[in-house]
Formats: structure tokens, C-alpha cells, sequence
């Protein structure tokens, strides 16, 4: 794998983020890079809390300092203060010398200095302090107004700059989440080709090739990652980015996540605590990418050259019942018509139905082969999230294996997109893949159950 090469050709495609540098003293390019990409502007904010500044921020400030720019610091300190306020705070600071904003640090920091970025119209430089999750080079951010998280558009990273040292330096636990996230794209390709081949989402070509054809080598060392090999923990991190960079290519979060994220996103709507604080979004993932991977198994178990595609087409159901099982499924959510929208939306007549079906006949044979290259078996992803440090078990982020089982029909019915649960549906086969799952010698065997 030419990681440095990769990286090259995604820049080459990617409409926003346009340097992407990763490696051993990566910041000493920082000042290099700022007089190439921002035009002779030698103002520098650098954005950072207490923490983050001590790991690289005041390095950073050093180095642009020495090259000669002129460096101001933004210490962000958390208060009860509503996002839009920090938000405001910074994007004056941006303007109050039309510097260059340089975000040090991860998650909720970067979201906010991205929007601050935007509002002031100007593009802004990304340095990570951890591997954790796979929105720093996407074209959003997740903003909370008047108590709810919603996804606000807006731009990129136009640059990134991450050394090694500094990532592999984080606590393991975070970098644990980021390769639970970064496995997610397992299940979720799979998922798009399902949706290719019911002409629903095609495969954008470029997007793909981002990252789908190295994921296995960037996952490669579980045990390195959970070590603190710096290495591995690139490799993580850079897999986390290029997702972020294949939706650019495509504007869409498809190449990043399916099923997988909805179990996650359930727990999230439904302000799920546990020991008293919300899980890492990598720990809920990855048990969504266990239970999706535990769905594939059983789907590469069935021979759909044999389905009875009239038995299946007329035992479809009709939008009305559709949309009533939505309505019973959500009956005790937050947002209870959610499922009715979206499965509405989803909804395929019985005519659309039977053509899948008809063609998923015919090419079985063959696609089965490209699910089975994609796809990473239960147990090969448990090994791999016991030897990194996820969790590789609902009761790690606080769930039973029965609530998980309670939980899966909103997950499967969440989002209007096409996923695996949508294939055993056409087929007859969702309740019985669902109980096998859950029943005895199944991969969440609930008479196993860790937390009672």
C-alpha cells in the first residue's frame, strides 16, 4: 500500500480538501503550505483548548512564528455556553485580522471552528490530536440549536496536517472508537453494493476507490493500534479522512455508513447514558458493525438462485401496512413519525420488487463473490475489536443483547437509503435472519447475555 500515493489521487478528485499531509515532522511543512495555499496572508489563529495546545498547538505556533507569520491564539474554554455562541466568538477572532484559522484538535472543537470558519467565509487548516471519528474532512458539522444536534453544511478542511506521534500519543480508548468507525465502511460497502444493485444509489466509482480498495490493509494491525504503534494509528486516522474525502467526491455520506451508524444514531436520539455519560460515537458503531456483519453471515448462507420470487412478491406488503409497522415501531421514540417518512420514502411498488429479485436470481452466483471480498465475518471483526479495544459487546456501551434485538427494527427502518435488512425483506427472510442472530449459537445469543 503507497499510502503517500493514495492520498495524492483523492486530492487530485476532492473539491475542498486540498492538502493532506501525514508523516514524521509533518508540522515543519505548516508554514510552507499556509504561504502556498492562503496567498501571501501571514496572520495565523491558532484554536485550541488547554490540552490540545500543550500536544501540538503551541509547536505549531513556534514553528509559523520562526517562518515569520504573525500568531494568535484561541483558548477554548467549555462553559454552558450555547454552540453558536463559541461559534460567533471565534469567527470574530477569524475576523478581526482575516487570519488563517488553525484548529488543533478533534470532535466537537472542529466541528465548532469549522462552522466559525464558514461564517467567515474563509477555509481553514485541520492539525488532529486523535484518530477518533471520520468527520474531520467531511463538508459538516454536528451543532447543537436550542438543545437538539443537527448537521449544519458547510466546508471542509481545506488543509490537514497530522504527525503520527501526536495521534499514537492520544488516550487508546478514543483511537479504539476510531477503528471501530473506520471498520464500519466494512458492512456499509456491502450495503452500497445492495443498493447498486437495486439501482437505488449506484456506486460512484472515484468515491469508492477513496479508500475501499486498501480498508483492509489500513485495518490491518489491530494490536498496533492498541499499543499506540504509530504506524497503525495512521493508517487509522488516514482511513478516517479519506472516508471524509470520498463524500466530497460523491456529496454524500454513503461511502461512510449504513445500517451500522443507525444503531448508533438510535441510541443517540434516544439520550442514551451509560455510568452516567454518552458512549463514544466508534464504541456504538461498532457494536452496529458486529450486528451487520452477524447479518451478513447469514445472508452468504442462503442460495438466492432458489428464491420464489412470486411467493416473495406476493407476500409483499402494501405501503399502508408498511407505513403502519413504522408507526408501531416508533410508537415509544423521540421523533415517532421518523419511520413513517422515511419508509414512506423508501417504499418500491411490488412490480420494482419483483425485477430486484428476478436480477438478484441471475446474478447471485457472481455477486455473492464481490459481497464475500468486501465483507469481514463476525468473528474476524470481534478478533480484530478485541485485539484493538472496542467493544465486542453491547453490555461495553451499556445495552443488553435484548435491548439491541428491541432496538434493530428502528435502526433498519431509519433512513430512506437501501440497506441489508431491506435485501431479507424481499427475500421472507428478515425474522428468521433477525432470530438466528439472537437465538441459540448465534452471534448475540441472548442466553448469553453479559449485562443484566
Amino acid at each position: 500500500m503507497n499510502l503517500n500515493q493514495k492520498i495524492k489521487e483523492c486530492l487530485a478528485i476532492c473539491p475542498q480538501t486540498k492538502e493532506f499531509i501525514i508523516g514524521k515532522n509533518a508540522f515543519d511543512k505548516i508554514p510552507e503550505v499556509l504561504a502556498e495555499r492562503y496567498e501571501g496572508n501571514k496572520n495565523v489563529l491558532i484554536i485550541g483548548d488547554s490540552i490540545t495546545m500543550q500536544i501540538a498547538g503551541d509547536r505549531i505556533s513556534d514553528i509559523c512564528k520562526k517562518a515569520g507569520f504573525n500568531v494568535d491564539a484561541y483558548i477554548f474554554v467549555k462553559t454552558d455556553k450555547e454552540d453558536w455562541d463559541y461559534i460567533h466568538e471565534i469567527q470574530a477572532a477569524i475576523e478581526k485580522n482575516s487570519s488563517i484559522p488553525v484548529i488543533v484538535g478533534a470532535g466537537y472543537l472542529n466541528d465548532i471552528v469549522k462552522v466559525a470558519a464558514f461564517e467567515a467565509k474563509t477555509k481553514y487548516v485541520c492539525i488532529p490530536t486523535v484518530a477518533s471519528v471520520d468527520g474531520y474532512c467531511s463538508s459538516g458539522a454536528a451543532i447543537k440549536t436550542n438543545g437538539s444536534k443537527n448537521t449544519y453544511n458547510c466546508w471542509a478542511p481545506y488543509v490537514v496536517v497530522a504527525e503520527p506521534e501526536v495521534l499514537a500519543g492520544a488516550p487508546k480508548f478514543l483511537t479504539a472508537a476510531g477503528y471501530g468507525d473506520l471498520a464500519a465502511k466494512v458492512p456499509a460497502g456491502a450495503e452500497w453494493m445492495i443498493a447498486d444493485l437495486f439501482g437505488t444509489e449506484p456506486i460512484h466509482e472515484a468515491a469508492w476507490n477513496c479508500f475501499f480498495d486498501i480498508l483492509p490493509e489500513l485495518l490491518g494491525n489491530p494490536k498496533g493500534v492498541a499499543e499506540g504503534d504509530g504506524e497503525a494509528v495512521q493508517n487509522i486516522f488516514a482511513g478516517l479522512a479519506l472516508s471524509g474525502i470520498s463524500m466530497q467526491v460523491c456529496n454524500d455520506t454513503r461511502p461512510a455508513s449504513c445500517a451500522e451508524h443507525l444503531f448508533s444514531h438510535v441510541l443517540d436520539m434516544t439520550h442514551h447514558t451509560f455510568n452516567g455519560r454518552p458512549q463514544l460515537h466508534g464504541d456504538q458503531v461498532s457494536i452496529g458493525t458486529l450486528t451487520m456483519c452477524a447479518v451478513f453471515d447469514e445472508i452468504l448462507k442462503y442460495d438466492f438462485t432458489k428464491i420464489d420470487v412470486d411467493k416473495c412478491v406476493a407476500a409483499w406488503p402494501s405501503l399502508e401496512e408498511v407505513q403502519k409497522d413504522a408507526i408501531d415501531t416508533y410508537a415509544d421514540f423521540p421523533i415517532k413519525n421518523l419511520g413513517y417518512e422515511m419508509m414512506t420514502r423508501k417504499y418500491e411498488s411490488a412490480d420494482k420488487v419483483r425485477k430486484e429479485l428476478e436480477n438478484l436470481k441471475v446474478v447471485w452466483p457472481e455477486f455473492k463473490k464481490k459481497l464475500e471480498a468486501q465483507l469481514w465475518s463476525f468473528d474476524k471483526m470481534k478478533e480484530h475489536f478485541d485485539l484493538c479495544g472496542a467493544p465486542t459487546d453491547p453490555s461495553r456501551i451499556g445495552i443488553t443483547r435484548a435491548y439491541l434485538k428491541h432496538i434493530l427494527p428502528k435502526a433498519a427502518q431509519m433512513r430512506w437509503r437501501i440497506n441489508a435488512f431491506d435485501l431479507l425483506k424481499r427475500c421472507g427472510i428478515y425474522e428468521e435472519v433477525v432470530e438466528k442472530i439472537f437465538g441459540k449459537g448465534g452471534a448475540w445469543d441472548l442466553a448469553e447475555e453479559k449485562l443484566k
